[in-house]
């Protein structure tokens, strides 16, 4: 409550709060001045008037020789807090704290329990149309009345974080709509009332939106897709987590209205199948990030159609999708020379052929995920760790729970020199020997591994044991 107590009293009586109408107050830098011969005689009051003298003739110093313009900018650096710090310093940085183009960004996370309806309305009113950027990012007390006077108020902002705002409706995207057509990006995140009146609001609004978030919106649906689609063609990067609205028919027509997307996000979306993917290949040549963790009904077929189309591709996670083969992976590694990072945990089907592929074809590769691919052995990781990629970019290598894999795949790794962590959690042919003879090569490496501790024999003849013989408290 002290975090709610002190943004409360700055936003509601922001004069009266730092600067009573009595006498004002010394700053937190005061200093004694030296006493001279006769100092030791002076009262208690006589020394309190000379030291707030000698502070605020020091302080007219300093604003003498920095002009308001610098501390302007200076203070346009600082955050909520250190912003509120400095207006108790003196009337004019009062002033220039208060002042609208500082207010440009803000983030309220800090305070997501204690931010009320109110705070949103008195600081949109204070900042007007110098806001550019607003985080309210698990507000969960602000609801459409607040998000209403705010777009009548911030006309100008572009980005808005609303991820978390689980009041919101429909109302708020309708307030966007009719107020802030600069808005580029927007994060509607586990919003979960919102509908396809919100995305029909935007599109006819907002034009210019370039980020959209609406991840967990479960009540949108293809009508909404079609709605963005034909009114925000600027769409550079789609985020729709678990969302239902992400069928095979919504993401074309994303895809064909929207060819400048480069981030696109579906994980848990699994209700797409290969005709989705070919879609966005064909369509967004510009893609850079794809993420289809989770659709399991993918195969091969996906990544053969973004081997042709998207040669940009820099990071695919492609977690759970259990259809995938050496085949697809083949096809991709022939075309897709620019990926840097790569997740394939439990791509369960893909064997050493692909690690030997990606090792050839990879050649900026820095994270690769290859966790529960339970068919990789020590041949796969050798192809690895003899790649450029590995002896010059690699940094992080997940191989937990991958059986198969024993103490040489660590020595095929140390020429990795730019190895920063790998993964080993339940590889049981892993040894401490080969983990300690890996680190005498890399010894700034992160090594991360669980070794079962050894069971103690079972007591003859004593009293039965309270706890688990199999766990150990470090």
């Amino acid at each position: 409550m002290e975090n709610m107590d002190r943004l409360e009293e700055w936003l509601d009586e922001y004069e009266d709060f730092f600067w009573p109408r009595s006498a004002p107050r010394p700053g937190p830098t005061l200093t004694r001045p030296k006493q001279n011969s006769g100092g030791l005689n002076k009262s208690r009051l006589n020394n309190s008037q000379l030291i707030t003298k000698n502070h605020f003739d020091e302080e007219a110093l300093i604003n003498k020789k920095l002009p308001k313009e610098l501390l302007l900018r200076i203070f346009s650096y600082l955050d909520i807090v250190s912003l509120c710090r400095c207006a108790q310093v003196s009337k004019l940085w009062n002033i220039l704290a208060l002042d609208g183009s500082n207010w440009q960004k803000i983030d309220l996370f800090d305070f997501q329990i204690d931010v009320q309806g109110p705070v949103v309305e008195n600081i949109s009113r204070r900042c007007g149309g110098f806001l550019k950027k607003l985080s309210l990012r698990a507000c969960q007390n602000i609801g459409n009345p607040a998000l209403k006077i705010f777009a009548q108020h911030c006309n100008n902002i572009e980005e808005l974080n609303l991820s978390g705002c689980k009041n919101i409706t429909d109302g708020t995207c309708q307030s966007l709509s009719e107020n802030c057509p600069k808005l580029m990006r927007l994060d509607l995140d586990s919003c979960s009332q919102i509908s396809d009146v919100s995305l029909k609001a935007l599109s006819e609004g907002c034009p210019n939106l370039e980020h959209l978030n609406i991840s967990w919106c479960t009540e949108l649906t293809e009508v909404g897709a079609e709605a963005l689609a034909k009114g925000c063609p600027k769409l550079q990067c789609f985020v729709a987590k678990y969302c239902s609205l992400v069928t095979d028919d919504s993401t074309a027509m994303i895809s064909k209205n929207c060819h400048n997307l480069q981030l696109v996000n579906l994980c848990g979306c699994s209700n797409i199948t290969d005709e989705a993917i070919q879609h966005l290949s064909e369509n967004c040549p510009k893609l850079h990030y794809l993420c289809i963790s989770g659709c399991s009904h993918l195969t091969d077929a996906s990544l053969i159609a973004l081997s042709k189309n998207c040669h940009q591709l820099r990071t695919l996670e492609a977690e759970r999708c259990s259809q995938f083969t050496d085949c697809g992976f083949q096809a991709l590694s022939r075309n897709c020379h620019l990926l840097e990072k790569m997740d394939l945990e439990e791509c369960n089907l893909i064997t050493d052929s692909t690690l030997n592929h990606l090792a050839i074809g990879c050649p900026q590769l820095e994270q690769l995920t290859l966790s529960h691919c339970e068919l990789i052995t020590d041949e796969g990781i050798r192809h690895l760790g003899m790649s450029s990629c590995s002896t010059e970019r690699l940094s992080v290598l997940e191989l937990d729970n991958c059986p198969l894999i024993t103490d040489a795949s660590l020595e095929h790794l140390v020429t990795c020199q730019s190895l920063e962590r790998i993964e080993l959690y339940d590889c049981q042919l892993i040894t401490r020997v080969g983990i300690r003879r890996l680190r005498t090569h890399l010894p700034n490496i992160k090594v991360h591994a669980y070794f079962a501790p050894v069971t103690p024999p079972p007591s003859v003849g004593g009293a039965r044991q309270r706890y688990c013989r199999c766990c150990t408290i470090l």
